[in-house]
C-alpha cells in the first residue's frame, strides 16, 4: 500500500511539473497590427514579443498565477491577471491604445526592465525615429539634438571628440551598448562611431551619477544603446545617403536563423575622399574618412526562454585631416601638416542566465583597442585591452522590496608611447583591477510611491576603496499625469591615461601631469518634475523639467592658461568645482499630424580655488534643441525641421596678443528634411543641414601658415604658434543630401 502511495504522488508530481500551458493571440492598436510588442510574464523569466503581423506565442508557462504585461514604445500598457492550471492553451488578443513616452520600457537607471513611469531613476529615450529626423554618419553627431548633450569636437584638424552631459566633459560619459560598457577613455572619442544606426532600437540617457550601478566614469551621465532584438528585426534593412559634399554613409542590417539561433548582422560603411577649405586657411575643413564596421548579435534559444546573448563589433577607420595638399607619403613629416589616425578595434558582450529558478545573470565585455597616429611629426602608438563581467541576483523580499544584487570585476591593460605610461628608463603600461560589488533595494512605500536605495563597493588596486551611495524617491498621481523624483547619490572616476584630453595630441601644447592623478568624488542632487496634459482637443503634452547640482572634490582640471605651451593636469587640491542648472523638455502631440519636441539647459559649470571662481572651458550656459515634424497624410510624407542653439563658450587661447576672440558667439546650427513613403518596404528623404551656413571664425586654427611653427620662439611669443585646439564646432557649412531606406520584414 505504501509503494502504491509513493507511486501515486510520484506520477502527481511529474504531472504538475510538466503541465505547461500556453497564450497566444494578436496585438493591434486601432485596428492595425502592432508588431514587435512586449509580451511577457510579471516577475519571472517568461517573454516574447509580437511578429510583424501583430501575432505573438508565449508557451512553456508552468502552473501559477501571472500577471501578463503586454507593452510597447507609444502605446498605453495593459496587464491582466491569469490562472494557469492543467495544460491550458489561450487565446487572447489585445488591442493597445496609443499613448506618449511614458509607458517605454527602460532598463538604464536600475538594470531591469521597467516602464519609464514606474523608474525611480529619471531617464529620457530616443527612438530611431527621432534620430532619422537627422540623419548622421554615426550616433555621435545625432546626440546634437538632445537637450543637455553635445557632442564636443576636440581638435580643429582631426575633427575627432566625445560628448558632454550637462557641461560635463567625455570623459564623465559612460557608454554601454545593450547595457555593457565600452568602459575606456578611448571608447569617448570612437565608442559612438562605427554603430549600424539601421540597428539601433532606442537610445537611452540617464543625466547625472550613475557610479553606484556602474561604476567608475559614470559621473555625468551614461548612455545606453539598445540594439534590435534578432528575433524582431525586419530581414532585410538598408539605410544609405548621400551628400553635397560627397559623403556618402550606408547602414545594412541582415537577419538570418543557423539552427535555433536567431542572428543580426550590421555593416556602416561611410567615405569622405573630397578635401573642401572654403574658410581659406590652407586646412581641410572636414576630415578625410574611410570607415567600415561590421557588428553581429547572436540571441540563443533556451529552455523556459532564459537568456543568452551575445554580440561582437570590429570598427577600422583610416582618417586624416591637415593642409590641403597633404598625402600619405609625409605622415609623421615636417613638410607638410596632417593629422593621420588609423583606428582598429574590436568589442564582445552579452549577457547569459543561469538555468536556475533564481534570476541570475551573467553580463560580460571586452574590448581592444589600438591606434596608430601621428598629429604632424608627433606620434601616439596606444594599444588598450579590457575585460569586464559582472554577475547580477534579482530577487524579491515580501511584497514591498525588489532587491538588485550583482558582484564586477574590471581589468584594464593600457600602453602607449607617451610619458602616462613610460618612465625615464622603461616602458610601464598601466595595469588596473577594479572589483566591485553592489546592491540595490526598491521599495514599495505605497501603491504610487517608491524609494530606492543603493551603495556599491570599488576596490582599485592603485588608489585604493571607493564607496559609492544613492537614494531615489518617486512619486506619482493615481493616473500618472504627474510624476516626482527626487534623488542624492555620489560619483567617481579614476583618471584615464589617454592624456585626458585628445586636443593635447595636436599643435604644439606638451602634455604635463603635476603628480599623480588621484581619484575625483562628487555629489549630486537632482530633482525631476514629469507632467502629462491632455487638452479638449486630444492633444498630448508633456513637460519634463530637471534642477541638478553636482559638487566635485579632487576634480581633475585641464590647466590651458598657466603656461600657454602645455596642457598641465592636476587634481583641485584646494578649491572644488561645481555644475549646476535646470533644464526643461517639452513633448507636444498633435492630433492634425504635428509634433513638437522642444528643450531647453541653462547651466553653471565653475571652479573655485583659492577663492577664485571661473568659468569652465568650451562650455555654454545655455543651450536648446528642437524637432517639429508633420506629416501629409493624404501622400503620406513627413516633413522634419530640427536644430539647436548653443550660448557663448569660454576659449582657451595662447596669450594676450591672441587675435582670436576669448568666446564663442551665439550659434544654431538648423536642418529640415522630407520623407516620402513609396511603399511599406521603401522611403526616400532628403533635406539640407546646417541652413544658416554657420561656420567658426576663419582663424579658428591660429597661424596655419606655420604648422610646424618653423623660425619663432614661442616660449616668447606664445601667440605666434600654431594651434588647433581653439574649438566650438565643426567648419562644414550647408550641404544638401538625399537618400533612401529600404525595409523587408
Amino acid at each position: 500500500m505504501r509503494k502504491i502511495l509513493y507511486f501515486i504522488l510520484l506520477l502527481s508530481a511529474f504531472t504538475t511539473y510538466t503541465q505547461t500551458n500556453s497564450i497566444k493571440g494578436k496585438v493591434t492598436s486601432n485596428g492595425e497590427d502592432l508588431p514587435y510588442t512586449n509580451v511577457y510574464l510579471k516577475r519571472s523569466t517568461l517573454g516574447t514579443s509580437s511578429n510583424e503581423n501583430g501575432f505573438y506565442l508565449l508557451k512553456n508557462i508552468p502552473n501559477g498565477k501571472y500577471t501578463v504585461v503586454i507593452s510597447s514604445v507609444g502605446f498605453k500598457t495593459k496587464y491582466i491577471k491569469i490562472n494557469f492550471s492543467g495544460n491550458q492553451h489561450i487565446v487572447r488578443n489585445f488591442s493597445l491604445p496609443e499613448d506618449n513616452s511614458l509607458e517605454e520600457i527602460v532598463i538604464s537607471g536600475t538594470l531591469k526592465p521597467v516602464t519609464k513611469t514606474n523608474s525611480p531613476v529619471p531617464v529620457e529615450v530616443y527612438s530611431k525615429t527621432f534620430f532619422q529626423k537627422n540623419p548622421t554618419p554615426s550616433i555621435f553627431e545625432s546626440l546634437q539634438n538632445v537637450n543637455g548633450v553635445r557632442p564636443q569636437l576636440n581638435c580643429n584638424v582631426c575633427n575627432t571628440g566625445d560628448i558632454h552631459i550637462n557641461g560635463l566633459e567625455g570623459p564623465y560619459t559612460f557608454v554601454l551598448i545593450d547595457g555593457m560598457p565600452l568602459v575606456s577613455g578611448l571608447s569617448t572619442v570612437y565608442g559612438l562611431t562605427g554603430i549600424p544606426q539601421a540597428l539601433i532600437e532606442r537610445v537611452e540617457i540617464v543625466k547625472g551619477p550613475a557610479s553606484t550601478l556602474y561604476g567608475s566614469e559614470a559621473v555625468g551621465g551614461i548612455i545606453n544603446i539598445i540594439t534590435k532584438k534578432p528575433s524582431s528585426a525586419p530581414l532585410v534593412s538598408v539605410d544609405t545617403y548621400v551628400s553635397s559634399w560627397q559623403e556618402v554613409n550606408t547602414d545594412i542590417g541582415l537577419k538570418y536563423k543557423t539552427g535555433k539561433t536567431n542572428a543580426l548582422l550590421g555593416i556602416n560603411y561611410f567615405n569622405y575622399q573630397n578635401p573642401i577649405d572654403n574658410n581659406k586657411d590652407g586646412f581641410t575643413d572636414l576630415t578625410l574618412q574611410n570607415r567600415i564596421s561590421i557588428f553581429n548579435k547572436f540571441d540563443f534559444e533556451r529552455k523556459n526562454n532564459r537568456v543568452f546573448t551575445v554580440a561582437g563589433r570590429y570598427v577600422y577607420e583610416d582618417r586624416w585631416g591637415g593642409e590641403m595638399n597633404w598625402t600619405p607619403e609625409y605622415r609623421g613629416s615636417t613638410e607638410i601638416y596632417g593629422e593621420s589616425i588609423y583606428t582598429s578595434r574590436w568589442e564582445t558582450f552579452g549577457t547569459y542566465q543561469l538555468p536556475t529558478d533564481e534570476k541570475i545573470n551573467f553580463q560580460f565585455s571586452a574590448n581592444g583597442h589600438n591606434q596608430n597616429s601621428f598629429y604632424g611629426n608627433t606620434s601616439y602608438q596606444a594599444d588598450q585591452y579590457i575585460a569586464f563581467g559582472q554577475f547580477t541576483y534579482d530577487t524579491t523580499f515580501g511584497k514591498n522590496h525588489d532587491v538588485l544584487m550583482g558582484v564586477a570585476y574590471r581589468y584594464t591593460n593600457y600602453d602607449d608611447n607617451t610619458t602616462a605610461t613610460a618612465s625615464d628608463t622603461e616602458n610601464t603600461p598601466s595595469i588596473t583591477h577594479l572589483p566591485g560589488a553592489f546592491i540595490q533595494d526598491e521599495i514599495t512605500l505605497a501603491p504610487k510611491s517608491k524609494l530606492l536605495l543603493g551603495a556599491r563597493y570599488d576596490h582599485n588596486n592603485i588608489h585604493g576603496s571607493v564607496f559609492s551611495p544613492r537614494v531615489n524617491y518617486k512619486w506619482n498621481s493615481n493616473n500618472n499625469e504627474d510624476v516626482l523624483r527626487v534623488s542624492i547619490g555620489n560619483g567617481f572616476r579614476v583618471a584615464n591615461v589617454f592624456t585626458e584630453d585628445h586636443a593635447a595630441l595636436t599643435g604644439n601644447r606638451n602634455v604635463v601631469f603635476e603628480d599623480e592623478l588621484l581619484p575625483e568624488t562628487s555629489w549630486n542632487a537632482n530633482i525631476n518634475y514629469v507632467k502629462k496634459i491632455v487638452t479638449n482637443s486630444n492633444t498630448i503634452i508633456s513637460l519634463d523639467g530637471s534642477v541638478f547640482y553636482t559638487h566635485f572634490s579632487n576634480k581633475i582640471i585641464a590647466d590651458y592658461e598657466t603656461d600657454t605651451s602645455k596642457i598641465i593636469y592636476g587634481n583641485l587640491d584646494d578649491g572644488y568645482a561645481v555644475s549646476k542648472g535646470i533644464s526643461l523638455n517639452t513633448d507636444f502631440n498633435f492630433r492634425n499630424g504635428l509634433s513638437i519636441i522642444a528643450g531647453a539647459t541653462l547651466m553653471d559649470v565653475s571652479t573655485t580655488e583659492k577663492g577664485i571662481t571661473e568659468r569652465q572651458l568650451l562650455t555654454e550656459s545655455f543651450s536648446g534643441t528642437w524637432s517639429i515634424s508633420y506629416k501629409i497624410k493624404t501622400i503620406d510624407l513627413l516633413l522634419d525641421y530640427t536644430g539647436n542653439i548653443y550660448g557663448p563658450m569660454d576659449l582657451p587661447l595662447l596669450g594676450d596678443k591672441d587675435p582670436r576672440s576669448a568666446t564663442s558667439p551665439w550659434y544654431s546650427i538648423q536642418n529640415i528634411q522630407a520623407t516620402k513613403k513609396i511603399s511599406n518596404t521603401f522611403e526616400v528623404f532628403g533635406g539640407i543641414k546646417n541652413l544658416l551656413n554657420f561656420t567658426p571664425a576663419a582663424n579658428s586654427i591660429l597661424n596655419s601658415d606655420n604648422p610646424f611653427d618653423v623660425g619663432v620662439d614661442t616660449e616668447a611669443n606664445p601667440e605666434l604658434a600654431f594651434d588647433p585646439a581653439y574649438v566650438y564646432a565643426g567648419n562644414q557649412g550647408v550641404r544638401m543630401f538625399l537618400g533612401l531606406r529600404y525595409k523587408i520584414q
